[in-house]
């Protein structure tokens, strides 16, 4: 549904999300931040960083792995093991009891991964490297060729993600984002510059589609689809990305998954004015939660609400984002009121660290 126009009131209204009355619009994207142990079990420390943002609409926990070869960079998270459910377990249950909601991003990195991290080969949809270097714990160095997935990789990995979508329920979270978008291992395969396959997965946009469709179904088989959302990033560069078609592909994913009853659909990096947003906002029939560039340099003054309005003035439902609630643990209540916002100190300090620059942004109760 297409909204003429928008304002701030429409962003504080509640709406339906799958199984969820949202108090409002705006949403916590899911932010990679590192500080998860080396097996990717989450900290307590983390449990404190997402309870203080528990006013947001809905918390999309950062990005975590369905198995071991999925992993991309240190110290992120995973959701594979019962230590991974325990840990994620205190997590939820810290922000539900600030009275939050959370879904849970499940990332594969494919050829994002290196054997310094993971201490396994990479795999992805065929053996090309990624363009760049990759972060390790040593810093960053060069990429490896991945290894191609066989059909067996491949039906193992559709299974990886449901059992990692079960985990995620036990682990006490509403439901999962499966994540498509940035160039990791679901948008390599979509991609003709990162998927050359020949087969069942690869050559036409049908085929190239495949993958990221039966990892969806699958994983709404195992938690049912409204507790299930899906990540895309039409256009987006990262991780040496080279869609070659974005504007086959999206119509034909979308279309394969329209019917399926998914909770919402997620477009990272989303322009009011791009003809693919329009596109998909006519395609797609249910939530469409989008994310809006905003200026690398600093966050807006208003935190992204102008940003946000446009936004649902071209038919977004809810808006997602990122850095101004890393900043901001108190964000709902500066834009309700107009007060300023806490900026990003360090930009490093979003990857690496402790409490500095993860739970030590200050509200504006602290600061008087």
């Amino acid at each position: 549904m297409t909204n003429a126009s928008a304002s701030p009131q429409k962003l504080f209204e509640a709406v339906a999300l799958g199984p969820l009355t949202l108090p409002h619009r705006l949403v916590m994207a899911p932010l990679t931040r590192n500080r998860a142990t080396p097996e990717g079990v989450p900290t307590p420390l983390m449990a404190t960083y997402y309870a203080q943002r528990a006013t947001a609409a809905l918390i999309i926990a950062e990005a975590s792995t369905p198995n071991a070869v999925g992993q991309t960079y240190p110290n992120i998270t995973a959701i594979h093991s019962p230590a991974h459910i325990a840990g994620w377990r205190r997590v939820t249950e810290a922000v539900r009891a600030e009275g939050g909601r959370m879904f849970l991003q499940i990332q594969h990195g494919g050829r994002a991964g290196h054997p310094d991290t993971s201490g396994l080969t990479p795999v992805a949809p065929s053996p090309i490297a990624l363009p760049e270097t990759i972060h390790t714990s040593a810093g960053r160095v060069p990429s490896v060729v991945p290894r191609e997935m066989t059909a067996e990789d491949i039906a193992s990995t559709v299974a990886d993600f449901a059992a990692a979508a079960r985990n995620a329920i036990e682990a006490g979270f509403e439901g999962v984002e499966v994540h498509s978008a940035n160039g990791h291992l679901l948008h390599q395969f979509l991609g003709r510059g990162t998927n050359r396959r020949t087969d069942a997965y690869g050559g036409s946009v049908e085929h190239r589609i495949r993958f990221v469709v039966e990892v969806t179904e699958a994983v709404a088989a195992a938690i049912g689809p409204e507790r299930v959302g899906l990540r895309i990033s039409p256009w987006s560069t990262v991780n040496g990305m080279e869609e070659g078609d974005t504007e086959e592909i999206y119509p034909a994913l979308l279309g394969a998954l329209a019917g399926s009853g998914l909770a919402y659909l997620h477009v990272g990096y989303a322009d009011p004015e791009d003809p693919v947003l329009q596109r998909i906002r006519k395609d797609w029939p249910g939530t469409l939660m989008a994310n809006p560039v905003l200026p690398k340099d600093r966050i807006p003054d208003d935190g992204g609400l102008a940003h946000g309005e446009r936004l649902l003035a071209a038919g977004a439902d809810v808006i997602a984002l990122g850095r101004p609630f890393l900043a901001n643990p108190d964000l709902i209540r500066r834009m309700r009121t107009g007060a300023p916002v806490n900026q990003v100190r360090d930009a490093y300090m979003m990857y690496v660290g402790g409490e500095t620059g993860y739970t030590d942004y200050p509200t504006l109760d602290a600061v008087g």
